[in-house]
């Protein structure tokens, strides 16, 4: 029986023996860079344990694993150049390295390489595995759209049901395609391919969601960076949109007057200032309990599932390991 270090282990072996380098240099060496600096690579161990989930053959989603991951990693590429974010994974980012121009045409050849991983591998079922990986990236940049738009429009033109809409889109779709795409290639019914989708649905919304509450609320030793940086950015997160549903008229007037503040006011007092008004309407509490309802949620799912529950032990701990991590 596999556990989930199985499926970490053969991620890190398929991207250990893949080549990334080729000519020109200058295009290449980026996209090396980039795919060598790990990460957590939670896509690709997704895609095979949904694989397994229904007696899939691991080497016949190899290419899909490189796919889904290599996709992932082109839109961090333009998603740091569009932030004008310096570190990814503590290492400069493409962009800081090398240049704008190479971040754009890097990443643009590692989403036309996730299709070659893709057409690597024949299956029965690849039209329909295409399109869902290409709705699925669809979806993934008409979220980043959205997020841009939120800059622009301001904390107060943005809903919770908007917020929640996007990360769906730009977070969640990748981690339920990727469990999509593994549970097609092994042959599952669409009705079990339907249920593991929402499954990763959930499960994505709840990470994205808790990765907002990190920014907060975060233990600096263990985050690995200033906690609070949502906050200096104005960028609008889970946390200030569901404050305002917890704030009295007042408070949300002055949360409202501090997510519009830019220049005129110095940004640790400002954090501290967002802070206090977090603690004051229990924040904190609220959003570690919706977490746990959208983990709850992923978990109702998995258990619906018609599989063996030995096979269903890796999505188990990885929805353990990411319901408790820390950074």
């Amino acid at each position: 029986m596999n556990d989930l270090q199985h499926y970490l282990d053969k991620v890190g072996r398929i991207f250990a023996e893949e080549t990334f380098t080729a000519s020109p240099a200058e295009l290449y060496d980026p996209i090396d860079y980039t795919l060598r600096l790990g990460g957590k690579r939670i896509r690709p161990t997704l895609l095979l344990a949904a694989n397994a989930l229904f007696g899939g053959d691991e080497e016949a989603v190899r290419g899909a694993a490189l796919g889904i991951e290599t996709f992932h990693n082109f839109t961090l590429l333009h998603d740091d150049l569009m932030d004008r974010s310096p570190l990814r994974r503590g290492q400069p980012t493409v962009y800081t390295k090398w240049d704008a121009n190479t971040a754009v045409l890097s990443g643009d050849t590692m989403y036309a390489l996730a299709w070659r991983y893709f057409l690597r591998q024949p299956s029965p079922r690849l039209q329909t595995i295409l399109q869902c990986f290409c709705e699925t990236a669809i979806e993934v940049c008409e979220g980043q759209q959205k997020d841009m738009n939120f800059e622009r429009q301001g904390l107060g033109g943005v809903s919770l049901d908007d917020y929640l809409d996007m990360i769906r889109q730009k977070t969640a779709v990748l981690l339920a395609g990727a469990l999509k795409i593994g549970a097609l290639y092994a042959g599952a019914p669409q009705a079990e391919v339907d249920t593991l989708y929402d499954f990763g649905i959930h499960l994505g919304l709840a990470f994205q969601m808790q990765d907002d509450l990190l920014d907060g609320y975060g233990d600096t030793a263990v985050f690995g960076k200033k906690t609070g940086q949502d906050i200096r950015d104005n960028k609008i997160s889970f946390l200030p949109l569901r404050a305002l549903t917890l704030s009295a008229p007042d408070q949300a007037t002055e949360l409202l007057h501090l997510f519009a503040a830019k220049d005129n006011m110095d940004e640790e007092d400002k954090v501290r200032h967002v802070m206090a008004l977090y603690d004051a309407v229990g924040l904190k509490t609220a959003v570690a309990k919706d977490i746990a309802d959208e983990f709850g949620a992923a978990q109702t799912r998995l258990d619906s599932v018609g599989a063996d529950e030995s096979l269903k032990k890796p999505l188990r701990e990885l929805l353990g390991t990411l319901a408790d991590r820390k950074k």
